[in-house]
């Protein structure tokens, strides 16, 4: 049984490490194809934070800046923002925008929140 117990360890620790070497290929593929432009040296200014679209979710402090803001949620892919609630940063796909932006652009407020 001891013997058993040190090969499992041994193989969940293997595919433990094999899925954090795929996570990590795969941000490093993400982040390599988007290419921010360089700003001139010695600006002064920092560079504006990327806004979050349907390429990939917003962080925890990025949908607090956006509560904050008065920005809602849009989920490009129903067509449906969302002012606050559970799919409020949460959906798969989509950006932050203003509700005037989103009503122009077509998107319908959510019915529930």
């Amino acid at each position: 049984m001891n013997r058993f117990r040190s090969k499992l360890t041994c193989w969940i620790t293997f595919f433990c490490l094999l899925g954090c070497y795929a996570n990590a290929a795969s941000a490093t593929q993400a982040t390599a194809g988007s290419s921010a432009p360089a700003t001139a040296a010695g600006s002064g200014s920092a560079p504006a934070a990327p806004a979050k679209t349907a390429t990939g979710k917003p962080s925890s402090s990025d949908i607090a800046a956006a509560k904050a803001s008065g920005k809602v949620w849009v989920n490009t892919e129903s067509g449906v923002y969302h002012k606050s609630g559970r799919w409020y940063g949460k959906t798969k796909q989509g950006k932050f925008m203003t509700e005037a932006e989103a009503k122009a652009a077509g998107y319908k407020g959510a019915a529930k929140e």
